[in-house]
């Protein structure tokens, strides 16, 4: 169990750093609009922007094709108990990452309601789970 964890974790590490990449490159083209007009004050919510981007990267990448970027590196992917994965049931997975406090109190309730802990509570909702492929 350790291993799947520390696979999943280290996915979402490389997941998080190629969002981090998307936002470098955000910040950069909106720079010139944001310097030209004067409105720095709009860095102040770029959190709000950060959030919303780690949702829709999640959103897309697993809604389409199950998997992510880091995820597919480890061979793990999302699976939904009824059928083929969608656009629904990934948001409904993910929308504990728009930021890290939500995400941390999905794993704690996750945990202490699943007997294998291997659910995060909302993939529990979303009757979803992350699974090794082979």
């Amino acid at each position: 169990m350790e291993e799947f964890w520390g696979g999943r974790l280290v996915a979402l590490i490389i997941d998080v750093i190629f969002i981090m990449l998307l936002m470098w490159v955000l910040t950069a083209i909106s720079y010139l609009l944001i310097a030209g007009a004067n409105l720095y004050a709009v860095y102040n919510y770029w959190f709000i922007v950060w959030g919303l981007l780690t949702v829709l990267y999640f959103l897309i990448m697993e809604g389409k094709w199950s998997t992510t970027l880091g995820k597919g590196l480890f061979n793990l992917e999302v699976k939904y108990k009824e059928g083929a994965m969608d656009y629904k049931k990934a948001l409904q997975r993910n929308v504990s990452k728009f930021l890290l406090f939500p995400l941390i109190i999905d794993l704690a309730v996750g945990f202490s309601r699943n007997k294998d802990r291997k659910q995060r509570y909302l993939d529990q909702v979303a009757g979803t789970q992350v699974i090794k492929v082979e």
